[in-house]
């Protein structure tokens, strides 16, 4: 009964849809059937930063289809803000009932709708969520030589054999350091560029690539130096220069939480020369550490030793990356990176966020701030408090987990309908610039393999086996037909399609460090490579799929099926996870449609086009 009522993402119900800029008018207009006698409604309205709660009643507006009519128009703030909102109606009876997103029922029962506000006078810079993205882990993509770590930070074991497996047991005291190097360099991207770019990549997003003495490095050394394993500063700034002369662009992993425990900031270790705040509380970086009792007891991310936590709100720390004329923000834009990815953005302030995106726009106003969230996060609360992501002042976009989470689930047998309304659900939170420029993805450094999720059957409980497992034939042949699927999925999807590095070539792994293997440079899945190709291809010759509205035509059981239209151009992406064939019919304006995997033609009858899909395929229309 409730969608019959309100249905916040239709237009006969709300206008505009979604989230909207402060100041917007919204049209909110309640159907109640003529049969529930309801005499009067109002619409309460939470503002939650602002603790502001208001009643606004609705006006009667005549009758149509057998319903009432109720409406209103109300002003969203003036200020970015996150509302909450249900209704009230009365019956002639003098009864009150309670309208929510769950249905009808007393009033604290109901769950209330969401209405983002945000600022849209900031721009978001266009480019990012056009053309597909890269992730690099950079000690494992492509070596130029077999490095020697004399001299670097650390104990480092590097594998002479670009092929052997990494270490993955815990040392003599139970940790595992991940010491173990295979050498990938910037100089082995800058040999790749070309083939980046013949999978249309448009943005190499690194994880960290400053000096530490892990092979994730996301425990900071030295953010003012590129880690020596790696190269040198020049060597960056030629890879971004080539990277740029290429039509790609280079995000960087900003790590400000913490640094690491071996670092010329903390130095418990006594490596760097300088003094550090586990040395003496005189040196400079001692206030931004919370010592519980120095030396030895502090804050630490997760409670992990290795891992010191910083206080983002010492003036000093802030100066450093992110307010200093040669902060660590600015130097690295202008030394070529044209985009930060923020590392645990839930455990950085809000204050800390936004300061990072206005030195990024006042040093170099096209460059892109991405947060990692991994859930919703436009009503994220992180450590009891709600955040402000979103709201047009810090992120220009966030790691789209939700989207990875409902295609795997989809990918993995589950409702195509499912996944509408998760995606439904983020669309209608985030604002537009937002939602088309949310990091989508199947597999990132944190996840296992997306190969190995689609086709493993049995997953070994002992982590000795999962280390050495590989896929039978039959395993395999599954999961990549899954993982076709996939792909069209997230290159079709509104959002920056972002592909692990590997993926593309059939890399199989369980968690972290199975999923960071090294490429298998001549030994790649030709046939997935060319696949990612072709979709990486279409989306950047296709508009409708860099920036087209999304509409979707079918989501039942295994079948989904949508487009992307921008003007007269439309992108149609039917996908079938199921094992029979089935036939679907959508709406088609043009006479003709072509499947560019298949090269397989259709002809549209009376404006619509029926095409059968066999199961475990896809296609793609234009």
């Amino acid at each position: 009964m409730t969608t019959n009522i309100f249905d916040p993402r239709d237009s006969r119900y709300k206008s505009p849809y979604g989230a909207v800029p402060c100041g917007t008018k919204i049209t909110v207009t309640l159907r109640p059937p003529l049969a529930e006698g309801f005499a009067a409604c109002s619409l309460l309205w939470h503002a939650e930063f602002a603790g502001r709660r208001e009643e606004i009643p609705l006006s009667y507006a005549g009758t149509e289809g057998g319903c009432s009519l109720f409406t209103a128009v109300c002003t969203a703030s003036l200020k970015p803000e996150l509302v909450w909102y249900r209704f009230r109606l009365q019956r002639r009876s003098g009864e009150i009932v309670w309208l929510g997103k769950d249905g009808m029922g007393a009033e604290k029962d109901v769950v209330s709708w969401q209405q983002t506000v945000y600022d849209g006078s900031l721009d978001t810079p266009d480019w990012f969520g056009r053309g597909p993205a890269y992730q690099i882990f950079p000690d494992r993509f492509r070596r130029t030589s077999v490095p020697d770590p004399a001299g670097m930070l650390g104990s480092r074991l590097v594998h002479q054999d670009w092929e052997e497996g990494m270490e993955y047991l815990p040392d003599e005291k139970g940790e595992i350091r991940n010491r173990d190097f295979f050498g990938g360099n910037l100089a082995g991207v800058e040999e790749k560029l070309e083939y980046l770019q013949s999978l249309g990549t448009k943005t190499i997003y690194f994880c960290p690539i400053f000096e530490s003495d892990s092979n994730h490095r996301y425990n900071t050394g030295d953010y003012e130096k590129i880690d020596p394993m790696l190269g040198t500063e020049e060597d960056f700034r030629r890879l971004c220069e080539k990277a740029h002369n290429l039509g790609m662009r280079v995000m960087l992993d900003g790590v400000f939480n913490h640094t690491g425990n071996n670092s010329k900031y903390f130095n418990a270790c006594g490596t760097y020369p300088g003094l550090g705040a586990a040395q003496s509380k005189d040196s400079p970086y001692y206030p931004w550490y919370t010592f519980l009792e120095w030396p030895g007891a502090y804050e630490a991310w997760w409670g992990i030793r290795t891992l010191p936590a910083v206080n983002e709100s010492r003036s000093s720390y802030v100066d450093y990356i992110i307010q200093g004329k040669d902060s660590i923000i600015r130097r690295w834009l202008r030394a070529g990176a044209d985009a930060w990815r923020l590392d645990v953005a839930d455990e950085l302030p809000d204050e800390f966020i936004e300061k990072i995106r206005a030195a990024m726009m006042e040093e170099k106003p096209d460059s892109f701030l991405l947060g990692e969230v991994w859930e919703d996060g436009s009503n994220k609360i992180a450590y009891d408090q709600r955040r402000r992501y979103l709201l047009g002042r810090e992120t220009h976009g966030l790691m789209n987990y939700p989207f990875r989470v409902a295609a795997l689930a989809y990918l993995q047998g589950g409702a195509a309908e499912d996944f509408m309304e998760a995606m439904e659900t983020i669309r209608e939170n985030y604002p537009p610039p937002a939602f088309y420029s949310g990091m989508n993805m199947l597999g990132t450094h944190d996840t296992p393999r997306i190969l190995t999720m689609l086709g493993a059957r049995n997953v070994p409980e002992d982590r000795s086996a999962r280390a050495s497992y590989r896929m039978s034939p039959q395993e395999r042949e599954r999961g990549e037909r899954l993982l076709r699927i996939g792909a069209a999925l997230l290159y079709a999807f509104p959002g920056c399609p972002t592909v692990y590095y590997g993926d593309e070539a059939g890399m199989e792994g369980f968690e972290d460090p199975f999923n960071r293997g090294t490429y298998p440079w001549g030994q790649e899945d030709e046939g997935l490579r060319k696949h990612f190709a072709l979709l990486g291809k279409l989306r950047n010759s296709r508009i409708s799929l860099q920036i087209g509205d999304l509409r979707w035509f079918h989501a039942a059981g295994p079948v989904l099926a949508f487009a992307r239209t921008e003007g007269e151009e439309v992108t149609a992406a039917i996908l079938n996870t199921g094992e029979t064939l089935a036939e679907v019919s959508i709406p088609w304006h043009g006479h003709l449609a072509a499947d560019v995997f298949s090269g397989q033609q259709f002809v549209a009858v009376q404006n619509r086009l029926t095409v059968r899909v066999p199961g475990l395929e896809c296609m793609m229309l234009i």
